[in-house]
């Protein structure tokens, strides 16, 4: 049996795809830098950016997913994601594997209308370049034809077990869940697509194990039509018995914070996607694979009740 190994074990689209693997009764292989573990399947270390451990890890893959998070600094980003990349890509090359990477929508940068997999590459933030460098890339080894793979794509995300690599999960759901009031960034009056990771994480296997799925790009079914801001926060304030108030941070009061904290100061050029419409188009998928997405009053339902079941400790 082929294995399918995660690349970047123990984030949160990893924690949804290891589940379903498992119930299909997959052979599963987790890598990441400490050793993920998980009932039923493999744990390997490996450094990303060291390619023998790369090759290591990889072999004797059928599957490679992907889904490796940075440290969110722009200098990171450009140092290690063009390495890791390229040692990913080789790696599957060498050994056979095919591979999905799992990427997020910065390369499209500003877009009017609907993000679809159709969008060209117009970044306007230096996250933004990055991805695009990665991205094509891989979608020129693809054209080549030197390697089995694909490109899936996600908005931004929420959901159950989500919360500090999800803006929704720690500015809204964390927030409600302390008592405090919910937060959101530049317009609140904007619709914003949020995907549902283990959405995300059923896409995720639905995609590798159909053949003719690769050498495309794919959207992950992200429901319709999107929320705004405030709309988003009603639902959840509902969900979780809380006031529904929505306290806004103005775009210039998030660049003076940007002075002050370096992590405000990285998200300073990613703003756009607040204030401006952030439509996520993923009828592609969910028609190729007869595929309905999570509704957001569903999704932010059993997001709500799964932060409601954690331990009180660490409250405000």
């Amino acid at each position: 049996m082929a294995i399918h190994t995660i690349l970047g074990a123990g984030g949160t689209i990893s924690n949804e795809l290891v589940p379903v693997l498992i119930s299909n009764k997959e052979q599963v292989r987790l890598v990441s830098r400490k050793g993920k573990e998980y009932p039923g399947a493999e744990s390997v270390k490996a450094d990303l950016t060291n390619y023998q451990q790369v090759l290591d890890a990889v072999k004797g893959s059928g599957i490679v997913y992907l889904l490796a998070g940075l440290e969110y600094k722009i200098t990171v980003w450009r140092q290690q994601w063009p390495v890791i990349m390229r040692n990913v890509i080789n790696a599957c090359k060498e050994t056979g594997s095919k591979l999905i990477f799992f990427d997020n929508v910065y390369m499209y940068g500003k877009v009017d209308g609907a993000m679809t997999e159709e969008t060209p590459f117009n970044p306007n933030s230096k996250k933004g370049e990055v991805r695009v460098a990665i991205a094509t890339m891989l979608l020129d080894e693809i054209k080549a034809g030197n390697i089995t793979a694909m490109i899936a794509r996600s908005a931004d995300f929420y959901g159950p077990r989500a919360t500090q690599t999800s803006v929704a999960g720690v500015l809204v759901f964390d927030k409600l869940w302390k008592g405090s009031t919910a937060q959101w960034m530049a317009n609140a009056n904007m619709p914003h697509s949020f995907t549902y990771t283990p959405d995300a994480g059923k896409a995720l296997y639905l995609l590798a194990v159909r053949n003719e799925a690769f050498g495309q790009t794919w959207h992950l079914p992200t429901a319709a039509p999107a929320p705004t801001g405030k709309e988003f926060i009603a639902l959840a304030a509902e969900a979780m018995h809380a006031k529904n108030k929505v306290q806004v941070a103005p775009k210039w009061l998030l660049k003076f914070m940007g002075l002050f904290n370096p992590m405000m100061k990285e998200l300073g050029e990613m703003l756009y996607q607040n204030e401006f419409p952030y439509i996520f188009d993923s009828s592609k998928f969910n028609k190729a694979f007869n595929f309905t997405p999570t509704t957001y009053q569903k999704g932010i339902s059993e997001t709500a009740e799964w932060f409601l079941k954690q331990p009180a400790a660490g409250k405000a």
